[in-house]
Order: C-alpha cells, then sequence, then structure tokens
C-alpha cells in the first residue's frame, strides 16, 4: 500500500488535466482501487447529513465510506491519498444550463456586467482588437435594467464603429438581441418587416427597427449567421466542460439542444472526450426533434452523455417583458409578454412528446405561461399514463398562488434557478407589482407543498457556479449580502434543502438519483474538494468556496 499526499497528486495531474482528454486519466499513477482519507466528508442519507472521513472507490464506483472512529485497514494494490483535512461532498449537479452557449459565450464578446450601453460598445470594440478575423461580431450578456438608462441599446451606437461587419449581441437571458444595422441589412430588415409570431422587433418612434429582436424575432438575425462547424461545436462544448468542471459541476442538464448538437456530444462521446456528464434535451425547435426522439432514449455505455427529455418554450423571459402574465405588465400598460406557441401548438407538443415516452421540459416564467403549461400537465399526463417520467418545468418562476401545490399534486419537478432571484430582484416587483411578487421565486411555498426543487443557474444566462446558487438558495441576496436580510427571505431554504436541490433532487430530476448525487457504495464516484466546510461556515461566505479538485467516474479531471 503506497501513500501520496494531496499535492502530489495534484502535481500529478495537472500537465494532464489542462491539456488531455478524459481518456488519457488512467491507472498509471493510481492503482485499481484509491483511499482517499483524512477528509472532511459529507453526503446525504434520508434527508439528512451522514459525515465520513474517507472515502474508497475502484474504477468509476464507490465501494465504502468510512465513518466516524473508523480506520483504513493496509491492504495490497490500494493507493491511499492524504486529503489534508479538505472538505469533500457529492460532485454538484446544475439542472439547466446550456453548454454550448456557455463555451461560445467563452470565446466571445462579453458585454456582462457593463455600467451603460457605451461600455458595452467599448467592451466589443477591446474584443475585435484580438478577433479581427470574424466575419460576424458576437457576444452576450448585456442587460439593460443595470444601466442608468433602463433602455433597451439601439443599433446606432454599435454603427459608429461597425459600419462593414455585423454586429450581434445577445441579452443576458438570451431572449433578445441587440445588433447593428449591418446585421440588419444583412437580414433584409426594413420599416415594412412585420413582426414575428412570438416575437417583437422594438422600433423606433418612426416605426423602424431600432436594433433590438425580442425572442422569435432573434431568428430573423440568426437565420443569417454562418453554422458552426462540427469541429468549431466539439471544441466549444469542451471548453465549456472544462470550465463547468472547475467549479465543481460533475453532471449538468442541457437545456435544449440541436441535432448538430447531439452529433457533436456523440462524437465527444466516442472519443472518450466527455469531461462531465451530461443529461441533454432535444429542443422542439429543431427541425429533426421528431426523429431524434424516434430514435427513442439514449445512454453512452459508460453513462457520461444521455437523452431522454424534451424542451419547449412556453413564453419569454421577464427582464425583456416576453414572460406571458395573465394580466399586464405593472411598468407597461397593455403589454402582456409573449407567448412561443400557440394553445394548440403548445399541447401537441407537450403531447407528441410525452407519447414517445420523452420526460418534457417545459420553459415557463410567466405566470399565465405556467399556468398553461400546469393545466397541460395535469390533463395530458393522465391522458398519455407518463407521471413516471417526471415532467418539469423550466423556471417556474411567476406562479400564481393556487398554482404551487398542482406541482406535487402531479408529480411535476420544479426546475429552478436560484441566482435568477438575486440578479431580477432589482426589477422584478417593478414588473409584476407587490401582489403577484408573492408567488414569484417561491422556493419555499414550493417545497412545503411537497414539490420537488431541480436547483441550477440557466449559464450562461448567470454564473455557472453552483455555490453562487446555494448562497442566493439560502441568504436571498447577492454577492455584496444585499439587501441586508434577503429578498422575500421567507422563501429561503434551508441548507440541507438547499445541498439537496444540488445534488439528489436535481440526480431524480434527470432519473439519475441511483447513480449520481450522493456518496454511497456502488454509486458513481464523482465527487469535489473544497477549501472550506460550507456546512459550518456562516451562509454569507458560501459564495466564496473554492474547488480544489473535481472528480468523475473515480478520475481527477481538474485542476
Amino acid at each position: 500500500m503506497s501513500k501520496i499526499s494531496l499535492t502530489t497528486v495534484l502535481h500529478r495531474f495537472l500537465t494532464a488535466a489542462v491539456f488531455l482528454s478524459v481518456s488519457a486519466f488512467t491507472s498509471a499513477v493510481l492503482a485499481q482501487s484509491t483511499v482517499i482519507e483524512n477528509i472532511n466528508g459529507y453526503t446525504l442519507k434520508d434527508n439528512q447529513l451522514l459525515k465520513f472521513n474517507a472515502i474508497k472507490f475502484s474504477n468509476d464506483k464507490i465501494d465504502k465510506l468510512y465513518l466516524s472512529g473508523e480506520k483504513v485497514k493496509p491492504a495490497k494494490n490500494v493507493n491511499i491519498i492524504d486529503g489534508q483535512g479538505k472538505t469533500l461532498i457529492p460532485g454538484l449537479i446544475d439542472a439547466h444550463g446550456h453548454v454550448l452557449s456557455y463555451g461560445l459565450s467563452l470565446l466571445r464578446a462579453d458585454v456582462s456586467a457593463t455600467s451603460s450601453e457605451a461600455d458595452a460598445v467599448n467592451r466589443v470594440l477591446e474584443y475585435t482588437k484580438n478577433n479581427q478575423q470574424m466575419t460576424w461580431i458576437q457576444g452576450r450578456g448585456w442587460n439593460q435594467v443595470q444601466w442608468p438608462s433602463n433602455q433597451f441599446p439601439t443599433a446606432a451606437s454599435l454603427d459608429k464603429h461597425f459600419k462593414d461587419t455585423p454586429v450581434v449581441l445577445g441579452r443576458v437571458d438570451g431572449h433578445a438581441i441587440w445588433v447593428n444595422s449591418k446585421a440588419m441589412q444583412l437580414a433584409g430588415i426594413s420599416k415594412v418587416t412585420a413582426d414575428v409570431e412570438g416575437g417583437q422587433i422594438i422600433r423606433d418612434s418612426k416605426g423602424d427597427a431600432s436594433g433590438v429582436f425580442v425572442d422569435n424575432a432573434m431568428n430573423l438575425i440568426y437565420s443569417k449567421i454562418p453554422a458552426l462547424t462540427p469541429k468549431e461545436t466539439q471544441h466549444a462544448l469542451k471548453i465549456a466542460m472544462r470550465a463547468l468542471a472547475s467549479v465543481g459541476l460533475t453532471s449538468v442538464h442541457d437545456a435544449g439542444i440541436s441535432s448538430s448538437n447531439i452529433a457533436a456530444y456523440k462524437q465527444l462521446s466516442s472519443n472518450n472526450e466527455m469531461l462531465i456528464r451530461v443529461n441533454a434535451m432535444i429542443d422542439v425547435t429543431d427541425n429533426q426533434w421528431q426523429q431524434q426522439m424516434a430514435k427513442g432514449p439514449y445512454a453512452s455505455a459508460d453513462q457520461m452523455l444521455t437523452i431522454n427529455s424534451v424542451k419547449i418554450s412556453a413564453d419569454g423571459a421577464l427582464g425583456s417583458r416576453g414572460a406571458a402574465l395573465i394580466a399586464d405588465y405593472s411598468d407597461k400598460p397593455h403589454h402582456k409578454g409573449l407567448l412561443l406557441h400557440s394553445e394548440a401548438d403548445l399541447t401537441r407538443l407537450i403531447k407528441t412528446s410525452m407519447l414517445a415516452g420523452f420526460q418534457v421540459n417545459t420553459h415557463a416564467i410567466g405566470d399565465n405561461a405556467n399556468k398553461m403549461v400546469i393545466d397541460n400537465y395535469q390533463t395530458l399526463i393522465k391522458e398519455t399514463k407518463s407521471k413516471h417520467l417526471r415532467h418539469r418545468v423550466e423556471h417556474a418562476q411567476v406562479l400564481r398562488i393556487k398554482d404551487i401545490p398542482r406541482f406535487a399534486e402531479n408529480g411535476i419537478i420544479a426546475s429552478m434557478q436560484a441566482t435568477h432571484a438575486t440578479s431580477d430582484k432589482n426589477m422584478a416587483e417593478d414588473r409584476l407589482g407587490s401582489d403577484r411578487i408573492k408567488g414569484a421565486y417561491a422556493w419555499r411555498s414550493l417545497l412545503a407543498n411537497k414539490a420537488v426543487i431541480a436547483a441550477g443557474s440557466d449559464f450562461p444566462v448567470e454564473s455557472p457556479n453552483p455555490f453562487f446558487g446555494l448562497h442566493a438558495s439560502i441568504t436571498r441576496q447577492d454577492k455584496q449580502n444585499q439587501p441586508m436580510n434577503g429578498w422575500y427571505s421567507n422563501e429561503g431554504m434551508s441548507m440541507i434543502e438547499a445541498f439537496k436541490s444540488f445534488t439528489l433532487d436535481a440526480a431524480y430530476a434527470g432519473h439519475q438519483e441511483t447513480m449520481i448525487g450522493s456518496l454511497q457504495d456502488n454509486k458513481k464516484a464523482d465527487f469535489i474538494l473544497l477549501d472550506q466546510d460550507i456546512f459550518t461556515i456562516t451562509p454569507e461566505h458560501i459564495w466564496q468556496t473554492k474547488v480544489l479538485q473535481t472528480w468523475v467516474n473515480g478520475k481527477q479531471i481538474t485542476p
């Protein structure tokens, strides 16, 4: 039995982890069985924290947890790693993100956290200095609500610097784009271009397109952008997976992907280049979505890639006033948001997917969209006898109080993102008013009504860092720990509830709770080591947690 330190293992893996694929992480350093001892370990068992001081695993499976007082006994062919007292927890799971978009965001102009429209333009100018070969300049992250003007940006500010190169910049929520005149020219946009169903072209006082396109109207521009090549797609996915692993995510649910994206994942899987687990949802906007469903649910041999669900979007987002509300927006009379499908089409999409044996995960943010989705689920789950598929509402952001009990009653999972609440707190009540806000971001109310909440971040809309989400879930505060007592703190979660939402409940939402989500015998050896004990520090410091190592399938993949 050999014994090596955590630092030594870290050093040995550092170069390989940065430059090599998962296939290169063999047992050259670690023997068939490995024990990490001297750790401050936590997992969930029967909804309670279980502490342990060592973990043994062979290949990709856990053999044993050593509980308090248990000693690691010497044995042949077992390497022992000194965990140096660090905290070890199950790998965290993000139940709603966008992997390709996140990878591309790391490769494109970042206009998030900008102080004004002019600041965002300057960010694009800086980006182009090192990316002069781009035929289309793309980026994402702007949020007009964070600017002093609180107004949508215009093509004119981009046109001053980009006359001949098209520019397309996604809003932070992905439900609006800001473009320059060249992009509109290439898309054939003029004063006579009509709005599309489920979308809106923002216009100036003369009726001309101002440069912002909302929801389905974005396709007028996107359809003109050259498609990514398979190699470009695979590269962006690998960049994203590496970054996601670095913040402690060992599994993510990819919320709505195209056939080309599926093909890229399958190629990476066949090359043993899936760094983390991906549970992918087929997007119904893809023209081959029914052909993909006809192939049936898919799982790779190593269970790193799973496809057993469908993503539908019922409405837009609250920040761009695309979320579909029952009554007018409180800050925009005569406007109720956007439904992206007719009622008949939404029912058809949901029913078709259920009958095909796929879990249905429907984006719904406004109270009208949520009501429509839950109404459909309530009827169609019975009709298709598909309650066992654990259908989900993605976001479940603004709910009528009387709709909250219907989640548990119909076996519907609420797939929610805590950092949306702390990001939206400055504008959500303006949009909704003091009455409707009571059913918004209502985690405690859902839990009290026995709903399952699967946590995520909606990256790259928000940071994928799950410790930001844990912090927001518990404190209802931003990273400056504001407001002082939390924003509608009565809807906050306990630490155990928040932890479960990022582990076992997220795994349950992907039909994977017997494989991942907790650490126990015969489950996958997916875990992370942390620089602090998230269960003993004050909640206000949880967001500052750093991940020292990420292990998937018993192999260290970061740093």
